[in-house]
């Protein structure tokens, strides 16, 4: 972890962006907002799933914003979910370039008649981020699974 004994101003504001960015990406998956959750990436982003986090080899691996649309879309089959933001670490900070890394706890609810179930994700991802026009952006947003569990309600 940095020691921070003294911040500029507009560091301190881009680490304020920086968090700002991970926790709209949470919002927009919440409301199925998937047009607002693609402008949150870079035109040529890279996304990389990893359903199991110890396996080295991706489940899935998208180059573009446009690719993004069919991830964000199947949310769509939950009647609801929750993104629980945790700690947000912005580990490097030059410029237009950052590094860094978020923990979320994403709660899946699936209704079928009476039948209710839930599927919480531990999920971490692990960013870089592009200050492009003063706005920042995921420019490679790699998000790993680190376990599942599917309950009845």
């Amino acid at each position: 972890m940095a020691k921070h004994s003294e911040v500029s101003p507009g560091e301190a504001a881009d680490r304020l962006a920086i968090r700002e960015l991970v926790e709209a990406y949470a919002h927009c998956a919440d409301r199925r907002d998937a047009t607002g959750q693609m402008a949150l990436f870079t035109a040529d982003t890279h996304f990389v799933v990893f359903m199991n986090a110890k396996d080295p080899k991706p489940s899935q691996e998208l180059h573009s914003r446009d690719a993004l649309a069919p991830v964000f879309a199947d949310l769509n089959k939950y009647n609801t979910t929750m993104h629980f933001v945790g700690q947000s670490t912005v580990f490097t900070l030059a410029g237009d370039r950052a590094t860094g890394e978020a923990y979320c706890l994403a709660h899946h609810l699936t209704v079928h008649g009476e039948k209710r179930s839930l599927m919480i994700a531990a999920l971490r991802y692990q960013d870089r981020f592009v200050k492009i026009e003063g706005t920042w952006l995921f420019a490679e947003r790699l998000l790993y699974v680190d376990w599942i569990e599917e309950r009845g309600l």
